[in-house]
């Protein structure tokens, strides 16, 4: 830390009590300054050759028989006017970053300048300002705390601002030029250790990081912080993450961790006003900048604090953009009255929205360079299958609540696209919770709920789980289980949970997966059916299924047995009945899972369909 001795004489104030200071002269005091509930007993002829406003003060006080000047305002208290006293006197005090500000107000409310006494107090502490307290980065940041509270004399001296265009010139410094010690408590970081030829390794070298100067700064009071964010971003040499991860550090610093400190009626104001500050100095820059997790508290704290409606939809439009950056933690956001939900899933609904209108808007720019539209499309579709997951998850999160309406649910499985979905198992846990925390659904709304899902996009771990799933009407079990058949038969791999075979999988629409799936089972089936026989006592034994073809020849297909047995018999007969009144290719597709809904069937299936839907 910078100082600067004045004077040199030994310092000779002496004190009575708490409210009495004098010197220790042999000659009597002849005046007395009263400077808040301090008492000084001083020397007339020291303070009027240095002060004009006393050469002003103590000529009137005499008129009026009076031995006192009572300086009821003065700036910096006793302790400042203490120090003035004693470069009066010429005694020995020392300046430093703490009282240097308290010193400069008092000399000025002193009036103690240059066309008083040559080598004035204020002149003395101009000097020590420019040429060391504004050249050092931590003095810089001490002064500006103690400015405010010498407001709003430290201001109108020009002391702030000059504070804060030392700060933010500093911080606009290339690292690798930072000679000047700061505090940076976290680890900095190394260069990786290279092996060259298994002897020569490249020593570490630490190197200042981008963001040094960010917790240095916070212990600034909020409105002194955005005057400093603002002047940095002014220089326009800082990133935007720098910016961004400034803000996250002052953020953790003051924002207390628990609900009931933050919405506290002691703090509330200030914490709102702290938020709304932090927001309106995010980077303009929307898509970078602040993490989404970060993003994210912000807009819960936001929330609860009661920041203004143009904060919270700041929030909402830069978190939209990077939501797949998200985790299901970060979006459970506490609703409030008058919604009867746990977490407002109204406000997670707006976000996809959004999220999903911006990646449209972004497939549908076309890019000239074939090689950077290849990058484009990998980037979104990857943020598509982020999504996806990310919505499932909460689906499966919220889907908990008992006052989740089913209305609700199904509007934000819907929210994302076809495409954010290569396997449905994420979806399916979500339904599947549903189902168990609402019993009392009827049989429609639970096969609404279950519409949802695509059985032909289950992994074989869902399936096996599907098939046994008493929670689940009996058509979607039936369903499941002539997939996974008619799949097993056709040697068409099972999906796996894999994420880089699920992103692969995906590329290809449903229309080109089902066509392919429909050619692989109708060859594999009519190659089976055409060399498989079964037994009339086995048929009835092991319960196989056999179905005649137009050269009346038996063949089959051994099925899995399950609850589900008997409906799946009639659902073949379905099936048949279609089948015989096409070709052989619309035959082997009909029997897709999705083909072969109750009222689809002509009146050769009547009977089968009324005998599945009483069973259902």
């Amino acid at each position: 830390m910078k100082f600067m001795k004045l004077g040199s004489k030994p310092d000779a104030f002496q004190s009575d009590g708490k409210s009495i200071r004098y010197v220790s002269s042999e000659l009597a005091t002849d005046i007395t300054i009263i400077v808040g509930e301090v008492r000084f007993y001083l020397h007339k002829f020291p303070l009027l050759s240095k002060s004009q406003r006393l050469q002003k003060s103590v000529p009137k006080a005499s008129e009026e028989n009076l031995d006192e000047i009572n300086l009821a305002d003065f700036p910096g208290g006793p302790k400042a006017f203490e120090i003035c006293a004693k470069f009066f006197y010429g005694m020995t005090v020392t300046l430093n970053a703490y009282n240097v500000v308290a010193a400069r107000c008092a000399a000025e409310y002193l009036e103690m300048t240059e066309d008083v006494d040559r080598g004035n107090l204020i002149f003395k502490i101009e000097v020590f300002l420019n040429s060391s307290i504004f050249r050092s980065w931590k003095d810089s940041i001490i002064v500006l705390q103690t400015t405010r509270s010498l407001l709003p004399w430290s201001e109108d001296l020009k002391i702030v601002g000059r504070c804060i265009d030392s700060i933010a010139s500093k911080t606009s410094v290339d690292p690798a030029n930072i000679t000047w010690s700061y505090t940076y408590n976290r680890k900095l970081p190394v260069s990786d250790r290279i092996v060259e030829d298994g002897m020569k390794f490249l020593e570490k070298i630490e190197s200042v990081p981008k963001d040094w100067w960010v917790e240095d700064i916070c212990e600034v009071e909020i409105d002194l912080y955005k005057r400093v964010i603002i002047a940095v971003k002014l220089k326009g040499r800082m990133d935007g993450a720098v910016i961004g991860e400034a803000l996250k550090t002052y953020a953790v610093r003051w924002l207390p961790d628990s609900v009931d400190a933050l919405v506290s009626d002691d703090h509330s104001w200030r914490n709102r006003y702290l938020i709304e500050t932090i927001v309106c100095l995010l980077p303009s820059d929307r898509e970078v900048g602040c993490s989404c997790s970060f993003l994210l508290k912000l807009l819960k704290a936001a929330i609860l604090v009661g920041a203004s409606d143009s904060s919270r939809e700041d929030l909402v439009k830069r978190i939209s953009l990077k939501l797949h950056e998200a985790s299901v933690k970060d979006l459970l956001i506490p609703a409030q009255s008058p919604q009867s939900t746990l977490y407002d899933v109204d406000l997670v609904q707006c976000m996809v929205n959004r999220f999903v209108m911006h990646e449209k808007h972004g497939q549908d720019f076309k890019v000239d360079e074939k090689n950077e539209e290849t990058d484009s499309f990998v980037l979104g579709h990857r943020s598509l299958l982020n999504i996806g997951k990310l919505i499932d998850g909460y689906l499966a999160e919220i889907a908990r609540d008992p006052n989740l309406t089913l209305a609700s649910f199904i509007d934000l499985s819907h929210s994302i696209p076809d495409s954010a979905r290569p396997t449905h198992d994420g979806l399916y846990v979500a339904i599947d919770t549903y189902l168990k925390e609402n019993p009392r659904l009827t049989k429609t709304e639970r096969k609404k709920i279950c519409s949802l899902m695509d059985v032909k996009r289950l992994t074989m771990d869902a399936s096996m789980h599907a098939a046994q799933n008493e929670r689940l009407p009996l058509r979607v079990v039936v369903q499941v289980l002539f997939f996974e058949q008619v799949r097993a038969a056709a040697g068409v791999p099972s999906l796996t949970s894999n994420p880089g075979d699920a992103s692969h999988s995906s590329t290809n629409t449903d229309e080109e997966y089902d066509k392919k799936v429909a050619a692989d089972v109708c060859k594999s089936l009519n190659k089976q059916m055409s060399q498989l026989k079964v037994k009339d006592d086995d048929s009835g034994k092991n319960g196989k299924l056999t179905k005649k073809n137009s050269k009346n020849s038996k063949s089959g297909i051994q099925l899995l047995p399950s609850r589900s047995r008997r409906m799946f018999d009639k659902l073949w007969v379905v099936g048949k009945g279609r089948g015989e009144s096409r070709s052989s290719e619309t035959s082997a597709s009909s029997q897709s899972p999705t083909s072969m809904a109750p009222g689809d069937t002509k009146s050769s299936g009547s009977s089968s369909r009324h005998g599945r839907h009483s069973n259902s």
